[in-house]
């Protein structure tokens, strides 16, 4: 077979035609073994376990909520990509909210708590509270409420931060939710 400079998903497919069910099975079991984040992805694609947001939710808030007296950073970038991840894996509207939910909490959470005003990190904050605003509206009348008053309750915890941050959350909040609820 030609070698590619830059190997592609044809090319993967074109190696995988050729195993067979004990083949197929061999390699599974060697991604599964390789890393967390493919045990994460199986166990959410199979639903297998008790929580399967348990993963995504961990790598969210070591990122979004570092350790600052370890020396840890935040990152939003990393705990994006575990909302990502979980998305692939399997991607229900709402797993997908309440990891977005969460990410607003901590978040908010973790600049109240310690202080911490950055420009991007709240860029990245009011974001990802939009995206739960649209996920939110999309689900049943008890998923949406339940996810819309932790959402009022990151505003509010939100008040004290500059930039902008509640405004900008409040107005979103207005745009999305109808007064009807």
């Amino acid at each position: 077979m030609k070698k590619t400079a830059k190997p592609s998903w044809v090319d993967i497919k074109k190696h995988l035609s050729g195993f067979d069910r004990a083949g197929l099975l061999a390699l599974v079991q060697d991604l599964y073994a390789a890393s967390k984040e493919n045990q994460a992805f199986l166990h959410a694609r199979f639903s297998l376990g008790d929580d399967l947001l348990k993963p995504y939710k961990r790598t969210i808030d070591r990122w979004i909520c570092p350790d600052v007296f370890r020396g840890q950073a935040a990152s939003v970038s990393n705990a994006k990509k575990a909302i990502s991840d979980y998305r692939k894996a399997v991607g229900r509207p709402e797993g997908l909210t309440e990891l977005m939910v969460f990410y607003c909490e901590r978040a908010a959470g973790f600049c109240a708590d310690v202080g911490f005003e950055d420009d991007s990190f709240f860029v990245a904050l009011v974001r990802m509270y939009e995206q739960a605003l649209k996920l939110s509206v999309g689900l049943s009348r008890d998923e949406r409420d339940r996810f819309l008053a932790r959402l009022v309750a990151v505003c509010r915890v939100c008040n004290n931060f500059g930039y902008g941050v509640s405004d900008d959350m409040r107005v979103l909040f207005a745009e999305y939710v109808s007064d009807e609820r």
